[in-house]
């Protein structure tokens, strides 16, 4: 997972949610995406666990704008926002849920 260097921030109007108090996972994901349901359920059950952790999924061809910007090559990608949106970590494919709790000790 890519660190703070050249981090970007984000925010509620961009990502069309609000963003957790803590920490948010931002998940981009497509219609026929095997590996983003399991994302989904992983980031979900994760949000769950940590007080003040959101999990935001966007549809990544419906935000083509966004994920050009983001550099958004494939999906499941998921970004680690801390309490001010900014991007501390990111990593594309199905994240184990010990490396999703661990990302979130980057931003909490």
């Amino acid at each position: 997972m890519d660190g703070r260097n050249g981090a970007q921030r984000l925010d509620a109007s961009q990502l069309g949610a609000e963003l957790g108090e803590r920490a948010t996972l931002v998940q981009f994901s497509s219609a026929f995406c095997q590996p983003c349901r399991a994302t989904r359920r992983t980031l979900v059950e994760v949000a769950g666990m940590v007080d003040g952790v959101a999990h935001i999924e966007i549809d990544a061809e419906a935000h083509l704008t966004l994920v050009r910007r983001l550099d958004i090559t494939k999906t499941p990608t998921v970004l680690v926002l801390d309490a001010d949106g900014e991007v501390v970590r990111r990593a594309s494919g199905q994240p184990r849920t010990v490396d999703v709790v661990a990302a979130l000790g980057h931003a909490i």
